[in-house]
Protein backbone atom coordinates (compact mmCIF):
# COMPACT_ATOMS: atom_id res chain seq x y z
CA UNK A 1 0.00 0.00 0.00
CA UNK A 2 1.31 3.45 -0.93
CA UNK A 3 1.35 5.88 1.97
CA UNK A 4 0.49 9.57 1.74
CA UNK A 5 2.01 12.43 3.75
CA UNK A 6 0.36 15.84 3.88
CA UNK A 7 2.73 18.70 4.66
CA UNK A 8 1.20 22.03 5.61
CA UNK A 9 2.27 25.12 7.46
CA UNK A 10 -0.90 24.66 9.51
CA UNK A 11 -1.38 21.62 11.74
CA UNK A 12 -5.15 22.15 11.55
CA UNK A 13 -5.14 22.24 7.76
CA UNK A 14 -3.03 19.08 7.54
CA UNK A 15 -5.25 17.27 10.07
CA UNK A 16 -8.46 18.32 8.31
CA UNK A 17 -7.18 17.18 4.95
CA UNK A 18 -5.97 13.94 6.53
CA UNK A 19 -9.51 13.32 7.78
CA UNK A 20 -10.97 13.89 4.31
CA UNK A 21 -8.36 11.73 2.57
CA UNK A 22 -8.69 8.88 5.08
CA UNK A 23 -12.44 8.80 4.53
CA UNK A 24 -11.97 8.65 0.76
CA UNK A 25 -9.33 5.92 0.97
CA UNK A 26 -11.52 3.86 3.33
CA UNK A 27 -8.54 2.36 5.12
CA UNK A 28 -6.75 1.34 1.92
CA UNK A 29 -4.02 4.00 2.19
CA UNK A 30 -1.97 5.03 5.19
CA UNK A 31 -2.20 8.82 5.56
CA UNK A 32 -0.07 10.98 7.85
CA UNK A 33 -0.24 14.72 8.52
CA UNK A 34 2.87 16.80 9.15
CA UNK A 35 1.65 20.29 9.84
CA UNK A 36 2.91 23.23 11.82
CA UNK A 37 5.85 23.24 14.19
CA UNK A 38 6.32 21.88 17.71
CA UNK A 39 5.10 25.00 19.54
CA UNK A 40 1.88 25.04 17.50
CA UNK A 41 2.89 27.97 15.33
CA UNK A 42 2.66 28.06 11.57
CA UNK A 43 5.61 26.53 9.77
CA UNK A 44 7.10 23.23 8.70
CA UNK A 45 9.56 20.90 10.40
CA UNK A 46 11.79 18.66 8.28
CA UNK A 47 12.32 16.19 11.15
CA UNK A 48 8.55 15.88 11.68
CA UNK A 49 8.06 15.34 7.94
CA UNK A 50 10.74 12.63 7.90
CA UNK A 51 9.01 10.92 10.83
CA UNK A 52 5.63 11.13 9.06
CA UNK A 53 7.20 9.52 5.99
CA UNK A 54 8.56 6.70 8.17
CA UNK A 55 5.10 6.13 9.69
CA UNK A 56 3.34 6.26 6.31
CA UNK A 57 5.69 3.83 4.60
CA UNK A 58 4.03 0.44 4.28
CA UNK A 59 6.68 -0.90 1.91
CA UNK A 60 5.22 0.41 -1.36
CA UNK A 61 6.43 3.99 -1.14
CA UNK A 62 5.12 7.33 0.04
CA UNK A 63 3.61 10.24 -1.89
CA UNK A 64 4.23 13.60 -0.20
CA UNK A 65 2.02 16.60 -0.93
CA UNK A 66 2.95 20.10 0.25
CA UNK A 67 0.99 23.33 0.57
CA UNK A 68 3.44 26.21 -0.04
CA UNK A 69 6.96 26.80 -1.33
CA UNK A 70 8.90 26.49 1.91
CA UNK A 71 7.04 23.25 2.66
CA UNK A 72 8.71 21.87 -0.47
CA UNK A 73 12.10 22.89 0.91
CA UNK A 74 11.32 21.23 4.24
CA UNK A 75 10.17 18.05 2.48
CA UNK A 76 13.38 18.00 0.43
CA UNK A 77 15.37 18.39 3.66
CA UNK A 78 13.33 15.57 5.21
CA UNK A 79 14.52 13.29 2.41
CA UNK A 80 18.10 14.03 3.47
CA UNK A 81 17.21 12.86 6.98
CA UNK A 82 16.07 9.46 5.73
CA UNK A 83 18.38 6.57 4.86
CA UNK A 84 19.58 6.79 1.25
CA UNK A 85 17.79 3.57 0.28
CA UNK A 86 14.43 5.15 1.23
CA UNK A 87 14.70 8.09 -1.18
CA UNK A 88 13.60 6.17 -4.31
CA UNK A 89 10.44 5.16 -2.41
CA UNK A 90 9.43 8.76 -1.66
CA UNK A 91 7.75 10.93 -4.29
CA UNK A 92 7.47 14.67 -3.67
CA UNK A 93 4.40 15.52 -5.72
CA UNK A 94 4.17 18.77 -7.67
CA UNK A 95 0.42 18.99 -7.19
CA UNK A 96 -2.29 21.19 -5.69
CA UNK A 97 -2.53 19.94 -2.14
CA UNK A 98 -6.26 19.28 -1.77
CA UNK A 99 -7.06 18.04 -5.27
CA UNK A 100 -3.78 16.14 -5.41
CA UNK A 101 -4.35 14.47 -2.04
CA UNK A 102 -7.84 13.39 -3.06
CA UNK A 103 -6.60 11.97 -6.37
CA UNK A 104 -3.63 10.28 -4.67
CA UNK A 105 -5.89 8.71 -2.04
CA UNK A 106 -8.25 7.30 -4.63
CA UNK A 107 -5.36 5.92 -6.70
CA UNK A 108 -3.60 4.48 -3.64
CA UNK A 109 -6.83 2.87 -2.45
CA UNK A 110 -6.96 0.98 -5.76
CA UNK A 111 -3.61 -0.61 -4.93
CA UNK A 112 -1.73 1.32 -7.59
CA UNK A 113 2.06 1.68 -7.42
CA UNK A 114 3.79 4.87 -6.28
CA UNK A 115 4.38 6.14 -9.82
CA UNK A 116 0.65 5.98 -10.58
CA UNK A 117 -0.26 7.64 -7.27
CA UNK A 118 2.18 10.45 -7.99
CA UNK A 119 0.87 10.85 -11.54
CA UNK A 120 -2.74 11.02 -10.29
CA UNK A 121 -1.81 13.68 -7.74
CA UNK A 122 0.08 15.77 -10.29
CA UNK A 123 -2.61 15.44 -12.95
CA UNK A 124 -5.15 16.75 -10.43
CA UNK A 125 -3.98 20.30 -11.25
CA UNK A 126 -6.00 19.90 -14.45
CA UNK A 127 -9.16 19.57 -12.34
CA UNK A 128 -8.77 23.19 -11.30
CA UNK A 129 -9.21 24.24 -14.91
CA UNK A 130 -12.63 22.65 -15.27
Amino acid sequence: MVGIVLVSHSAKLAAGLQDLVEQLAQGRAHVEAAGGVADGALGTDAAAIAEAIRRADQGEGVAVLMDLGSAVLSAETALDLLPADWRPRVALCDAPMVEGAVAAAVEASLGSPLAAVRRAAEEARELRKL
